[in-house]
């Protein structure tokens, strides 16, 4: 080959050599995931030990990072602690109202998943009752936007009501100890204490209850979009495993919470696997409970919602993943 071709072909190897130590740095050492009771499909990736094995040929690690609720699945997300956060979709839409740079890319659950709980023998029947009561709830949380738009629908405002700030756990044992008058529950703990306590859920509505968003960062989605839709694939296998296998996911959600067959099992009773897919549908449903938190100021008063919730859920990731693995049937 004459010389003058050949320069330029080992300039451009030169090149191209240089570069890959740069593309080997950009390709993170680990991939932070979360996972929580409230998120049975989660459970079951731990579980199975699916996301390691995705990402175990890239020499990637996983790291698992236990969310107790909503706001603190936020609080990791906001402080770079995961890459992957699980929450309400209310509860993400509070948060990108509030400035955390988060996309809401997948649905892992349609839930019945919060309720107004009191104890066996309280003399609370109804909302209205709660007027002057002690409520404990988790703030920033689906629970919590689910009391306030309960409280709303029934002529009281959230002054109407003594609200004492815990952590859901927390929430439930208070209420069993009478520290509490009534507590905005969460599954699995809501079906805990309504099974072995005789706990009574003395308000329920589905349509208030905001699906299962699982939220990754807006700079890990953009410096990773082919890690985002990796992760998705996978929580997207094993959902519909999960779905066309309720018997093995019951245990392994009894497993993972210390938890009875029969509490897993109303547990699960509450909550639809059924699809993944996020869009239009659980864009309307955040609407509606963003007005609420607008009326309460928990939300800034000149907030868009409608286009908060645009910007919030990004459902281009699961709609390629879905498409590919349908392709590959």
């Amino acid at each position: 080959m004459p010389i003058s071709v050949l320069r330029p072909l080992l300039a451009l190897g030169a090149v191209l050599t240089a570069a890959l130590p740069a593309l080997a740095a950009d390709q993170p050492s680990s991939v932070r995931v979360d996972w929580a009771y409230y998120n049975p499909v989660s459970l079951v990736l731990r579980d199975k030990g699916a996301m390691e094995e995705e990402f175990a040929k890239d020499g990637i690690k996983i790291e698992w990072v236990l969310s107790l609720g909503s706001n603190k699945a936020l609080e990791y997300l906001s402080g770079n602690s995961v890459d992957f956060g699980s929450t309400a979709g209310a509860a993400a839409l509070l948060a990108k109202a509030n400035g955390v740079p988060i996309k809401a890319v997948y649905i892992y659950s349609k839930p019945e998943w919060t309720a107004l709980v009191t104890g066996k023998d309280s003399a609370i029947h109804k909302v209205e009752d709660l007027r002057g009561k002690r409520i404990a709830v988790t703030r920033g949380t689906d629970p919590h936007i689910f009391l306030l738009r309960a409280l709303a629908l029934h002529g009281l405002k959230s002054q109407d009501v003594k609200m004492v700030l815990l952590q859901h756990p927390d929430g439930k044992v208070a209420l069993e100890r009478g520290d509490v008058d009534a507590w905005a529950g969460l599954d699995p703990y809501m079906a805990q204490t309504e099974l072995e306590q005789g706990s009574r859920l003395f308000f329920r509505d589905p349509d208030l209850n905001t699906y299962g968003f699982l939220n990754t960062r807006e700079d890990f989605a953009a410096a990773h979009p082919d890690m985002v839709e990796r992760v998705l694939a996978v929580y997207e296998t094993w959902r519909r495993w999960s779905f066309a296998h309720p018997e093995e996911l019951r245990a392994i959600v009894a497993k993972a919470g210390k938890l009875s067959d029969a509490v897993a099992a109303k547990d699960l009773e509450r909550t639809d696997l059924s699809s993944g897919m996020i869009g239009a549908k659980q864009r309307d449903a955040i609407v509606a409970a963003g007005d609420v938190l607008k009326e309460s100021g928990i939300i800034p008063a000149d907030t868009d919602i409608a286009k908060t919730a645009a910007a919030l859920i990004d459902p281009q990731y699961i709609t390629r993943v879905v498409a590919r693995q349908q392709a590959e049937k």
